[in-house]
C-alpha cells in the first residue's frame, strides 16, 4: 500500500516536538508499505525509509508557528497549504491519503490529493480546529470563523475515516454530524523504549519538570508562582515559545529554563531525573479535550503526572493512580500537591509505577501504530 501522508510539522527524534507522524510512518515502512510525507521545509530526502518531501513554505516546527502573531501564523498556514497541494498532486498515485491537523488548512491539500488520485482520505484531528483558535481569541473575524467551520465540516464528510486523539475531540467531531462508526479514537502514544524509568533516578532535591511549548495555551505562570512557594523544590521548565521571556523574568531562583531540547532524548533524560512532570494548560474549555504528548511521555517515564484539566486527562491520572489533578490557574493547589508528593515518596513511587504500567497497557506506540495502519488499510480496500 502507498500512503500519502500530509503533516506540516514532521519531526524525528533528532528534532523538537511531537514525533507521532515520524514514529507511525517508520513503522508503516517496516511493515512493507510505502510512505510519502509532505511537510514544511527540509527539501526532498529519505528518513528511515520514509520519502520526505519538504516544501519551502510555512513553519516546520510547531513552537516556531505559535511564537509569532496570529495573523502572521495564519498567512504561514495558508502558504504551506498552497505549496503542499502542489506537492501532493505529483505522483505516484497513493492508495490512501492520510492528513493530520492542526492546522485545519491541511485539509486543502488533503482534499485536492484525494480528488486528484481518487483515493480515500483518512483525516486525523489532534486539536479541535477551528474551536481551539476561536476560544483562544486567535480567530475573531466572523467571516473567517464561518469559512473555517465550513471547511471543518466538509473535510469530515469527505473522509472515509476520521481519527480523533481524545474522547473530547471525538465528541467534537461527532457534534458536526459525522456518523459514529466513521470516527475512531487513537490517542497520542508513549515511546516505551525512549522514556525508560531505569535510565536515571531522581536526585536528592525534589525536581519538577515541564517540557513543551511555552505559549498562550500553556499556563506556566502557575508553575512559576508555585515555585515561589516551594523554595526547596527545583523546577525545570524546558522549551521555547511566545511566553518564555516573560516567565523567565518573573521566576524565582529555583526555576531553571534550559531552553528547547536539542532532541527527544534530552526530553527523556529530564523526565527520568524528575520526581514529577507537569502537563498544564490555560483554563479554556476546549483545551480539556487535548491529547498532549508531554502527558504520555510522563507516563512512559514512570513519573507522577500533574494535570490541571478536568475531563479525560484528570480521569487518566486519578482512575489509574498515576498522578494528581490540580485546579487550573491555582498556584496554591499546585504547590500543595507537589509538597504532598515530596513528603510521601513511597506513594509517589507507586504513582510512577502505575503511570508506566498504564503506558505499557494502553498507549504503547507499537499498538497504536498498528491500529492506525488497520484504519488506513480498511479505507484503501473500500
Amino acid at each position: 500500500m502507498r500512503i500519502l501522508y500530509l503533516h506540516q510539522f514532521f519531526v524525528t527524534r533528532a528534532g523538537v516536538g511531537g514525533t507521532r507522524s515520524y514514529e507511525f510512518a517508520r513503522r508503516f515502512v517496516a511493515r512493507g508499505h510505502g510512505v510519502r510525507m509532505v511537510t514544511a521545509e527540509g527539501g526532498e530526502r529519505t528518513v528511515d525509509g520514509i520519502e520526505v518531501v519538504g516544501v519551502p513554505a510555512g513553519y516546520s516546527d510547531y513552537v516556531g508557528a505559535t511564537a509569532v502573531s496570529y495573523p502572521r501564523r495564519m498567512r504561514a498556514f495558508a502558504g504551506f497549504a498552497v505549496a503542499a497541494t502542489r506537492a501532493a498532486l505529483r505522483g505516484p498515485r497513493p492508495d490512501v491519503v492520510y492528513a493530520t491537523s492542526p492546522p485545519l488548512t491541511i485539509a486543502l491539500p488533503a482534499l485536492a490529493a484525494a480528488a486528484r488520485w481518487r483515493a480515500p482520505l483518512v483525516f486525523e484531528v489532534r486539536d479541535l480546529w477551528p474551536e481551539a483558535p476561536i476560544q483562544m481569541g486567535a480567530l475573531r473575524n466572523p467571516l473567517a470563523r464561518r469559512l473555517a467551520r465550513t471547511l471543518e465540516r466538509f473535510v469530515y464528510r469527505r473522509s472515509a475515516r476520521v481519527i480523533a486523539l481524545s474522547p473530547g475531540i471525538r465528541a467534537g467531531v461527532l457534534a458536526t454530524g459525522v456518523p459514529e462508526e466513521r470516527v475512531a479514537l487513537v490517542p497520542n502514544a508513549s515511546d516505551l523504549d525512549l522514556f525508560d524509568p531505569a535510565t536515571h533516578t531522581p536526585g536528592d532535591r525534589f525536581t519538577v519538570a515541564y517540557f513543551g511549548t511555552m505559549g498562550e495555551a500553556n499556563d506556566l505562570s502557575t508553575a512559576v508562582e508555585a515555585a515561589r512557594m516551594l523554595p526547596e523544590v527545583e523546577f525545570v521548565l524546558m522549551g521555547e515559545g511566545k511566553r518564555r521571556a516573560e516567565l523567565e523574568r518573573a521566576a524565582p531562583d529555583n526555576v531553571a529554563f534550559p531552553g528547547a531540547a536539542g532532541s527527544k532524548e534530552e526530553v527523556a533524560a529530564l523526565a527520568a531525573r524528575a520526581n514529577a512532570c507537569l502537563t498544564l494548560f490555560k483554563d479554556v474549555p476546549v483545551l480539556a479535550t487535548n491529547s498532549p504528548n508531554k502527558l504520555f511521555d510522563s507516563f512512559a517515564a514512570g513519573r507522577p503526572a500533574i494535570v490541571n484539566m478536568n475531563g479525560w486527562m484528570r480521569a487518566l491520572v486519578e482512575e489509574n493512580d498515576a498522578g494528581l489533578y490540580v485546579r487550573a490557574g491555582d498556584a496554591r493547589d499546585l504547590a500543595a500537591k507537589l509538597e504532598w508528593l515530596r513528603e510521601h515518596p513511597d506513594e509517589a513511587r507507586v504513582m510512577g509505577r502505575n503511570a508506566r504500567a498504564l503506558a505499557e497497557r494502553e498507549f504503547d506506540r507499537e499498538l497504536l501504530a498498528e491500529r492506525v495502519l488497520e484504519l488506513l488499510e480498511e479505507a484503501a480496500r473500500r
